[in-house]
């Protein structure tokens, strides 16, 4: 039995041996002898999650709010020492602000930003990983068509990567959205050269350092593993569901797309042919903290460190 290794934890392998009877033995006589057989199954070896800061930036989503709320809520918890569920209201005009002011109440773990006007969903994103409190952290859409279900296939990852990206395996989207998002992930691997496969999914997850130090712009929250792998982080990917949209309207069309993300690919391809690229092989601040006996070999230190 093949097990896919990006599941949401180790599994281990359970094997029973056991005596089994056929159907009717003892029965009228039968002097059938009992048969043993062998059983193997799987089960998942259940560690705790690191604290882990969910990020969810929203704008005018009052249809999808409570079911996603109640779904994350359901999979991480809200207790606040070890998870933080934060909403960027990315200056919603409808019945949202309300909504959160309510959640607060029966969710300790919520934090709510709430921007003064729309700034977009790079600046809510933005906003809300230099927030974060915790060094794990894990990005989607409130739109509820990521299932946070799969929060934990992600966040366990990130023990051992810099990003971790998730695809839709089967995406749940009109014929027009899903032949785009083809069209723009081959254009961009062509230009940037990068091997994500469905970097439009907003399940993904990241550490907070590292997010810090990638440059900002209109537009960056669809090349964040693009310009994390610049930092020097490594790159996992793992399937993710997806869900057709229940509720509310979205956000952006093919057009609208294509119109803001060509002129942003160009420059996320600039950035990278202007990457400095440089090694640090000794700093003579080290050789004065030790005696010359006691100096310790000095890492090599690199741009992307």
């Amino acid at each position: 039995m093949k097990i896919r290794s990006n599941m949401a934890y180790p599994w281990r392998k359970i094997s029973v041996n056991s005596r089994a009877r056929r159907i009717g033995h003892g029965i009228c006589g039968s002097n059938r002898q009992p048969r043993s057989f062998a059983l193997t199954f799987w089960l998942p070896i259940r560690r705790p999650m690191q604290p882990l800061t969910v990020v969810i930036p929203i704008y005018n989503e009052e249809a999808c709010l409570d079911g996603l709320l109640t779904e994350v809520c359901q999979v991480v918890g809200c207790d606040p020492a070890q998870v933080e569920i934060l909403v960027i209201d990315d200056g919603s005009s409808d019945r949202t602000p309300d909504m959160l002011q309510a959640w607060r109440k029966k969710c300790p773990a919520l934090r709510v930003l709430t921007f003064a006007a729309n700034a977009g969903q790079s600046a809510a994103m933005a906003a809300g990983f230099r927030s974060a409190s915790f060094d794990h952290v894990v990005a989607m859409d409130g739109d509820g068509q990521s299932d946070p279900a799969d929060i934990p296939a992600l966040a366990s990852r990130l023990d051992t990567f810099g990003v971790v990206c998730g695809y839709r395996a089967t995406r749940r989207d009109t014929l027009s959205k899903r032949w785009g998002s083809r069209l723009a992930n081959a254009t961009r691997r062509a230009v940037t050269g990068d091997e994500i496969i469905d970097i439009g999914c907003s399940l993904k997850g990241f550490h907070r350092g590292p997010l810090q130090h990638i440059p900002y712009f209109e537009g960056a929250h669809r090349f964040l593993p693009v310009l994390l792998a610049m930092q020097g982080c490594s790159i996992a990917q793992v399937p993710v569901h997806h869900r057709p949209r229940s509720a509310g309207v979205s956000k952006y069309s093919n057009w609208g797309r294509l119109r803001r993300t060509w002129k942003d690919l160009l420059g996320v391809r600039w950035l990278q042919s202007r990457a400095l690229n440089y090694r640090v092989s000794h700093d003579s601040l080290l050789d004065a903290a030790l005696p010359d006996s006691e100096a310790a070999p000095q890492r090599e230190v690199s741009a992307a460190d």
